[in-house]
């Protein structure tokens, strides 16, 4: 099993992690676009070790910290996914003012070629790069052929409605089709985070949950949907969840994610789920009291093991 080593510090590569062939991207979500950039590369040198040149935080979190979060995948799942497609090294370099305030020319020659040592480079049509994204794809073919780095621009993996994108996972995402945002990534899409204390009100509904701020991640549509939970010991549990701001208990003005796991015990308090988005079953909405919302949430759970029972006699 291949291990994804990440490196965070351009200027201090250890030998060992010389001499790669690269993809370069932000890679936000790992989507079958990005494996398919990650496996055209490996295609033409496989005799490389694979890696990956990726910025963290993501370029718009520095240039508009204004917007809502957007993420689909944070750093240890970006690896995690990279991993999974055979890559060995996570060159993750940190996107800050002066980065950003760095030469396409300079990126190219300091960072790729000296910095990291990279022998090739890949990259899709729209990858920009330098100061106000004064690097493009037919730039760095030239530059990387003037330094002895070998190039393979790739061209974005398509269906019919356009090239893979993470934005337009984004958007199945807000529109309430976690499913449609699977076959895009290739996998499910799901928030990772630790576990809070709550108000305990889904508790004394009959309905304990663990409560999972959002952070960094993008919101998805707002409502109930029907997930797997993956434990921190690897177990993987069915479940039901919330994303939104409960109007019937509180109108909070921050979402979060509620998940009742089915038929479980124990104190999971502190602890790092992975919550893996199936169904939407409904949109959020207010009902006339308590009463109505736990029967409600009695017809939600029994929706979502129907949902997951189908979706595993599918497989």
């Amino acid at each position: 099993m291949i291990t994804a080593r990440l490196h965070e510090d351009w200027t201090a590569i250890p030998d060992e992690a010389r001499g790669c062939a690269a993809a370069l991207g932000n890679f936000d979500g790992v989507h079958l676009g990005h494996a398919h950039l990650v496996h055209t590369l490996h295609s033409a040198r496989p005799d490389l070790p694979l890696a990956v040149v990726t910025f963290d935080p993501h370029p718009r979190e520095l240039f508009r910290p204004q917007d809502p979060p957007f993420r689909l995948t944070l750093s240890a799942e970006k690896r995690a996914a990279l991993e999974a497609l055979g890559v060995r090294h996570v060159f993750q370099i940190r996107f800050d003012e002066a980065f950003s305030q760095m030469s396409a020319e300079r990126f190219v020659e300091d960072v790729l070629c000296n910095g990291l040592g990279l022998k090739h480079v890949a990259c899709g049509p729209d990858f920009a790069f330098g100061h106000r994204r004064g690097g493009d794809v037919s730039f760095l073919s030239e530059r990387s052929a003037e330094l002895g780095m070998g190039f393979t621009p790739v061209q974005a993996l398509s269906d019919a409605a356009g090239p893979y994108s993470s934005s337009r996972i984004r958007r199945l995402l807000q529109d309430g089709y976690p499913e449609r945002a699977a076959e895009e990534l290739g996998r499910p899409w799901f928030i990772r985070g630790e576990v809070q204390h709550g108000d305990k009100r889904g508790r004394l509904l009959g309905f304990p949950t663990a409560n999972i701020p959002l952070g960094r991640h993008l919101e998805p549509a707002r409502g109930v949907y029907a997930v797997t939970v993956r434990l921190p010991g690897g177990q993987t549990r069915p479940g039901v969840a919330n994303i939104g701001r409960r109007p019937t208990i509180d109108d909070g003005q921050e979402s979060r994610l509620e998940v009742n796991l089915f038929d479980f015990e124990g104190d999971l308090y502190g602890q790092t789920l992975s919550v893996a988005l199936h169904r939407m079953l409904r949109a959020e909405k207010r009902f006339a009291g308590l009463d109505a919302l736990k029967e409600q949430i009695t017809q939600d759970a029994a929706q979502a093991r129907a949902v997951l029972d189908e979706e595993l006699l599918g497989h």
